[in-house]
């Protein structure tokens, strides 16, 4: 076949025949990310954990089994994420069975809603029992809801909405020393959560943690210190 050329030649190529075999690339496709919202209907199946509550007979004479479902967004793909889908409570006692319901359900209602949930962890730890908190493994609990709010915490940590607080290499350093240094001289062990028994309350992460050190309080557990 024989074409006629009418315009000025400006540049050429030659094709050989790999480049005339060679099939061409297909055009990529755009992934379409899911993003959680509440009409989202709930999947046949999710992934569940569940975690055991304990606390003193006088706030609960039972334990308290927190189960959180997650839905797996995006499976398979860059986007994967893993976010929760709904949250339940049980527990044989019936004290606190009316507001409990209640508490499950606006949590997953805001779950299922979308967006950014991990405001919920800090709303309930903000809550703080008229008749007062109290002592669960070494660590100030205001509330049974404050309580909870931290397995809440524990579990969007575990699933990467929350990140682990992070202490700074020569914080960590000077901890570890004050830890070795009581531990050559401590005498006794206390239920306190591996701290020393003379230990008092640090109000930034509730923890009878905070000594007296060359007349300066630190806190052993997350590094808080009134001397800057």
């Amino acid at each position: 076949m024989v074409k006629k050329i009418d315009s000025k030649i400006v540049g050429f190529k030659v094709k050989n025949q790999e480049q005339d075999a060679q099939p061409e690339a297909p055009a990529k496709t755009e992934v379409e990310v899911v993003y959680m919202h509440e009409d989202m209907p709930r999947p046949e199946k999710l992934l569940g954990t569940t975690y055991k509550l304990k606390t003193p007979e006088h706030i609960s004479e039972h334990s308290l089994f927190i189960t959180l479902n997650d839905v797996v967004l995006n499976e398979g793909t860059e986007h994967e994420v893993r976010r929760p889908f709904e949250v339940f409570i049980n527990s044989k006692s019936l004290e606190h069975y009316q507001w409990i319901v209640a508490l499950t359900r606006i949590m997953s209602a805001v779950f299922r809603k979308g967006g950014d949930c991990t405001f919920l962890v800090e709303e309930l730890r903000s809550v703080f029992d008229p008749r007062g908190g109290y002592w669960n493994k070494g660590k100030y609990v205001p509330s049974l809801i404050a309580e909870i709010g931290n397995v809440i915490e524990q579990h969007l940590t575990g699933i990467g909405m929350l990140g682990k607080p992070e202490v700074d290499k020569h914080q960590q350093a000077f901890l570890d020393a004050k830890k070795a240094e009581l531990a050559a001289s401590k005498t006794k062990e206390e239920d306190t959560g591996n701290f020393p028994p003379s230990a008092t309350l640090c109000y930034k992460c509730h923890a009878k943690a905070v000594i007296v050190k060359d007349g300066c309080q630190t806190c052993l557990n997350c590094g808080d210190s009134k001397c800057g």
